[in-house]
């Protein structure tokens, strides 16, 4: 008798077919670029606080008007708050500024202020949210509609004002297969 070979071990696919793991495992392969979302929250304190997010589900949708998507994780902080604020900031990160992505990429944090401290910013006239210095490109937002999408919820935005801070000559800022990667 010949011996027999199990195949690998799959994780559980959903009824469709496909598991978290492979799902993650394959847009893992799409190169995104790195935004941080940013917003004020005028309920937090006597001056409010800013909030910030890393995404890499960001992109354009429409010319005219001139709309753009963040895809936000259902019940995240950022989700909550621009359901309550319609304004809000993008600051399309250069290569250069991958420890602020790092920074605003991490969960259970217990404060936004203490990140933003050493990040020089400008605050958005539109919109009041900070801005990163020396970002790519700086757009600021008021969200027009908001889509449940399975576990998040696509924000999708008019753009009311773009700004092209003076950066360094680098390119921008990736994330491709679970790292942050420069253009090569």
């Amino acid at each position: 008798m010949l011996p027999t070979t199990q195949p690998p071990a799959l994780a559980v696919p959903h009824p469709e077919g496909v598991s978290n793991d492979e799902f993650r495992a394959a847009m893992s392969r799409l190169a995104a670029g790195v935004v941080l979302v940013t917003a004020h929250d005028p309920d937090e304190g006597p001056r409010g606080e800013d909030v910030g997010m890393t995404a890499t589900a960001f992109l354009s949708v429409s010319l005219d008007p001139p709309l753009v998507l963040v895809s936000l994780r259902e019940g995240s902080r950022m989700d909550d708050l621009l359901a309550e604020q319609p304004l809000w900031g993008v600051s399309i990160l250069a290569e250069g500024q991958r420890q602020i992505a790092g920074r605003f990429a991490m969960k259970g944090r217990v404060s936004d202020r203490l990140l933003f401290a050493d990040i020089p910013t400008t605050r958005g006239e539109a919109t009041g949210a900070l801005l990163v210095n020396g970002a790519l490109a700086t757009l600021e937002c008021r969200t027009e509609q908001r889509v449940t999408a399975g576990d998040h919820t696509l924000v999708i935005a008019r753009v009311l004002s773009v700004g092209f801070p003076p950066a360094d000559s680098s390119g921008p800022l990736t994330y491709f297969r679970g790292n942050y990667r420069h253009l090569s």
